[in-house]
């Protein structure tokens, strides 16, 4: 009888234990597809004229759910236009051929529907792109539709649980301007091996621009190519980053040193297998990273400044940007005037001077600076965080 009742009760635990468990599972938060989200009427929606707005507020609802017991997942939106109010075929700048392209994605992403803008601008431009437009061609009202895109994204970008929101329409006055040919794209350095070490978004203190070549020519709808950065590793750890302030697009680590993985969040930091000059190259077009030491020598300066008729031809100091170990790069910011003329040398001493004649850009000017070459001339007055490697003698000022 004992026997009886003591089984009795293991199996009525048993089945507690079981339906306990199978009410946990039930209770656990999984993936759950969407069907649909709302994209609000926006606040300005007619006659905007793109040259001047410098925002077009949007705002849209969340997705419900993305997993049941809402449970914090948060999707990545994009933004999608048409000209013709279809969407079917997506503008890509990389390729050959955009026939029957009817819409475009913007750059931007974004993590949530509140305080999303719009640049008239940009809107042109990528109007500008898709349609062909000539002087004679722009048209006096363009009528856009608009419609956000809504997906999940894994460690490695693969996006999952894709949806759309409805379409609302925006009457737009749009202006010619000549498409110039893109900026050559730049990648960032950052990590313990870079600058600062703290593995921080700022310019020159913790971040570090690979440079385009001298010489190099890069595609002119993308602005893609090979681009370039020599100087110290010490082994720590480093990455490359396309843009500051997000990691949606990067490069680290594969499988060892000399494999190398772009846009896997999951990638570890390179580490140069000894300490030295290295020259890191990177073709953006063909999705390329090489990591060689170099096998020049460079000397080590004590200090840099920048000289010019701003100050009447003294040093202003240049800091430099790694501390800690072996400095080949060298970074300041200061405000010109238009017209003002100015060279980037040894601090204390005119034997080592870089001059030239600056490429513009979108954003500023560079140049590899030839010794004893001719003053750079300021064109236009701004404030500019200026880039110097003594190794390539690369000079970028960026405008802020």
């Amino acid at each position: 009888m004992k026997t009886i009742f003591k089984s009795t009760m293991m199996l009525a635990l048993g089945l507690l234990a079981f339906t306990a468990c199978e009410d946990d599972n039930d209770s656990n938060p999984t993936l759950a597809q969407p069907t649909a989200f709302v994209l609000n009427e926006p606040a300005i929606s007619d006659n905007i004229f793109l040259e001047s707005t410098a925002a077009i507020p949007l705002t849209w609802s969340q997705p419900t759910p993305y997993t049941n017991f809402n449970a914090p997942v948060v999707p990545t939106y994009w933004v999608e236009i048409s000209p013709t109010g279809s969407f079917n075929k997506a503008f890509d700048a990389n390729a050959e051929d955009n026939t029957g392209a009817d819409f475009f994605t913007l750059d931007e992403t974004y993590s949530s529907g509140r305080d999303v803008a719009i640049n008239g601008a940009t809107l042109n431009r990528n109007l500008l792109q898709l349609l062909g437009w000539t002087e004679a061609t722009v048209p006096a009202i363009q009528q856009v539709s608009v419609r956000v895109k809504s997906a999940l994204r894994d460690a490695s970008f693969n996006e999952y649980g894709v949806i759309y929101s409805n379409v609302v329409t925006l009457n737009t006055i749009p202006f010619y301007v000549e498409l110039k040919p893109a900026d050559p794209e730049i990648w960032w350095l950052i990590g313990s091996d870079i600058a600062d070490g703290s593995w921080g978004d700022d310019m020159g203190k913790c971040v570090i621009p690979l440079q385009t070549l001298n010489g190099a020519e890069y595609d002119k709808k993308t602005g893609q190519g090979e681009i370039q950065w020599i100087g110290y590793l010490g082994g720590n750890g480093f990455k490359l980053k396309k843009v500051l302030g997000s990691w949606d697009e990067q490069w680290g680590l594969g499988d060892a040193f000399g494999s190398y993985k772009k846009n896997d969040g999951g990638s570890g930091d390179i580490k140069v297998p000894e300490a030295g000059l290295y020259t890191v190259t990177l073709n953006t077009a063909k999705d390329e990273l090489t990591i060689e030491k170099y096998d020049g020598s460079a000397p080590v300066f004590d200090g840099m400044a920048i000289a010019g008729s701003f100050n009447d031809w003294g040093d202003t100091p240049m800091t430099p940007c790694s501390t800690g170990w072996e400095n080949h790069d060298w970074y300041v910011t200061h405000t010109f005037a238009a017209g003002d003329e100015v060279k980037v040398k040894q601090a204390g001493s005119w034997d080592f001077n870089k001059g030239g004649s600056f490429v513009n850009y979108s954003q500023g000017m560079y140049v590899y600076g030839e010794g004893n070459g001719a003053n750079l001339v300021i064109s236009e007055a701004g404030s500019y965080t200026i880039f110097f490697n003594d190794i390539t003698g690369y000079i970028r000022f960026i405008k802020q």
